[in-house]
């Protein structure tokens, strides 16, 4: 990797005159910065650079290889011939990250695509902020957000509040929780708490586990305990991922928590193949992108690529998508902050979307019912977005 483009101070080099020459009143020149060369954005045959920070080297290398080929793929479906794509491996870390962004910058580039984690997403920021060109990472991972670094991974609190709002507009007022205790399973009791208030309903009971622990019947059995003599019905947020999102739900059933009378709700951490074949969980509601357009997709990257998308692919796609709308919104593309963040919007296989000028990002989300076969879409996603407050 080459050195940071970060102007680096040029050595001086004093140029001595004779003791016995004349004195002249020549100011002497300015000492000048230099640092490598940052290339130009477009190609030589006119085409707009465009990086594609992903893992392709470690643990998540699979992940980082779907997404690169589902780019590729949207190159060619979206006819995007203003663009030239070139991947770089981010790695797994903040710094091979920044790296990857420096090589991109030499090379030159007009916008940055990726990288996939939220650590490594907040490393890029400095180099934004030093004249870099701007990022729109896959994380999702709001704490990273910020002006110059947009995300684009589908966030978990809008999915619980979408899923919060259609509860209590089906007359449930009544919530608890059983997550994890780490920092994603806190946030979404947070974001359960908050938007329950705001909707006029209540949260009776949370429970946090260890998520260490092979045996979560006794925190279940405090859950239980906390919702005795209640009324109405209830909705339990268990916003758990498989595999673990059976021993969680075998919990609740021994701690007499009857997920039949009960409605379970949960977040985009159940939008995978084959979630109904848990039998607890059929029923429930969790809030997603629509299905339906990303099906397409599948079967056409199946087909293309013999083996099925890592579920991001998507977000590649997508990213690779809006570059392309970007590119020709005048000669020359359009990358800066202010076309990214059209309040319009962007459609894209996962429904539409829009970044906030706090780098957050909003999307339209569906709530999904799961079945035993194929799932339901109860409450499709909304077709367009309400108008951004002015203030």
């Amino acid at each position: 990797m080459r050195q940071s483009f970060f102007a680096l101070a040029a050595l001086a080099f004093l140029l001595g005159a004779c003791a016995q020459q004349p004195q002249t009143s020549t100011a002497p020149p300015k000492p000048t910065t230099t640092g490598p060369a940052v290339g130009s954005p477009v190609t030589p045959s006119g085409k707009t650079r465009i990086a594609l920070l992903l893992p392709l080297t470690g643990r998540a290398a699979p992940i980082g290889q779907s997404m690169q080929q589902a780019a590729e793929m949207a190159l060619f479906d979206t006819g995007a011939k203003e663009l030239a794509l070139a991947a770089y491996d981010s790695g797994e870390s903040a710094d091979t990250a920044m790296e990857a962004y420096r090589k991109a910058r030499t090379d030159g580039v007009a916008l940055v695509l990726g990288p996939l984690f939220g650590q490594s997403a907040a490393g890029l920021a400095p180099l934004v902020d030093q004249g870099g060109a701007n990022v729109i990472s896959f994380s999702n991972d709001e704490s990273v957000a910020r002006r110059g670094v947009w995300i684009m991974g589908i966030a978990a609190p809008p999915q619980v509040r979408r899923v919060v709002d259609y509860s209590v507009d089906n007359g449930i007022r009544r919530f608890a929780a059983f997550a994890p205790q780490t920092s994603y399973g806190e946030q979404m009791v947070r974001t359960l708490e908050s938007q329950a208030t705001l909707r006029g309903a209540r949260v009776v009971g949370t429970e946090l586990y260890d998520p260490n622990s092979l045996d979560l019947t006794a925190a279940a059995r405090r859950l239980a305990g906390t919702l005795q003599g209640d009324d109405g019905k209830l909705a339990v947020l268990v916003p758990v991922a498989p595999p673990r999102l059976s021993s969680a739900l075998a919990a609740l059933a021994a701690a007499g928590i009857d997920t039949k009378s009960i409605q379970l709700i949960g977040t985009g951490v159940w939008d995978v193949a084959g979630i109904g074949n848990e039998s607890l969980l059929r029923g429930a509601w969790y809030a997603a992108p629509d299905p339906a357009a990303r099906a397409d997709f599948e079967r056409k990257f199946l087909a293309t690529y013999g083996r099925p998308p890592n579920r991001l692919s998507t977000l590649a796609y997508d990213a690779v998508a809006l570059a392309g709308h970007l590119a020709r919104l005048k000669p020359g593309g359009d990358f800066s902050a202010e076309a990214i963040t059209n309040p319009a919007g962007w459609s894209g296989i996962d429904g539409i979307f829009r970044f906030l000028p706090d780098g957050k990002s909003e999307r339209a989300l569906a709530v999904i019912e799961v079945q035993a076969g194929r799932n339901n879409v109860v409450s499709p996603a909304p077709g367009q977005f309400a108008p951004r407050p002015t203030n």
